[in-house]
């Protein structure tokens, strides 16, 4: 009789854990990711924008690996360890915050974009290759081509590059062909979601055992 509840009871505290770390992993992988994507979609302020990238980049992917242990308040802070599965979901969390910018980039701009002829006005390489633009008509073109949309080591001053440029201003110009990656933000969304909750339910256990011990 006393197994039976005994199992009941740890088979309804897994379930809860299951939902409870579930829930959690999806918020902070989804929240990542969706911050990111929808800073370029959406024109908004540059300062509501740049809150939604630090969390996107650091506090979100920061809570999914801090909040499991910091929960463990049955286990003296000096014997808590960390599932290695925690491992997982800040890392992914970072990368979805940088790809999912990247992704929205490309959805801006192929919702308001528009095509032109550009002129380089200028090309960095100091560190990462950024290309100043104008049309050819002289209208600036607001941010600067990265490398990995267009701005090659081979491109200089007075370069002349059909590109695609956000009227707003907000959505990194590309030259038509950039990728979305939806793959790769799949693959590392699931990643971080069945690892954080795997991991979540693991540091639970632990909790229980030794508060029973």
């Amino acid at each position: 009789m006393v197994d039976v509840i005994t199992g009941t009871r740890t088979s309804t505290s897994t379930s809860s854990d299951l939902v409870r770390w579930l829930a959690f992993s999806l918020l902070c992988a989804g929240g990542s990711l969706g911050l990111s994507w929808l800073g370029p979609v959406v024109p908004l302020p540059s300062v509501v924008r740049g809150v939604g990238s630090l969390f996107a980049v650091f506090v979100l992917p920061l809570a999914s690996i801090l909040v499991p242990v910091l929960l463990l308040r049955r286990v003296p802070r000096k014997k808590r360890k960390v599932a290695w599965q925690l491992i997982v979901p800040p890392i992914a969390g970072v990368a979805l915050g940088f790809l999912g910018t990247i992704a929205g980039d490309a959805t801006a701009l192929a919702d308001r974009g528009v095509s032109a002829d550009a002129v380089v006005v200028s090309a960095d390489y100091s560190s990462t290759n950024h290309c100043e633009l104008r049309t050819v008509d002289g209208q600036d073109i607001s941010p600067s081509l990265s490398v990995s949309k267009g701005c090659w080591d081979s491109t200089s001053k007075g370069d002349e590059l059909r590109v695609r440029y956000d009227p707003e201003g907000i959505a990194s110009p590309d030259d038509g062909r950039t990728d979305s990656n939806g793959v790769l933000l799949a693959t590392l969304f699931g990643a971080a979601v069945v690892m954080g909750t795997w991991g979540g339910v693991r540091q639970s256990r632990w909790d229980r055992a030794y508060d029973g011990a």
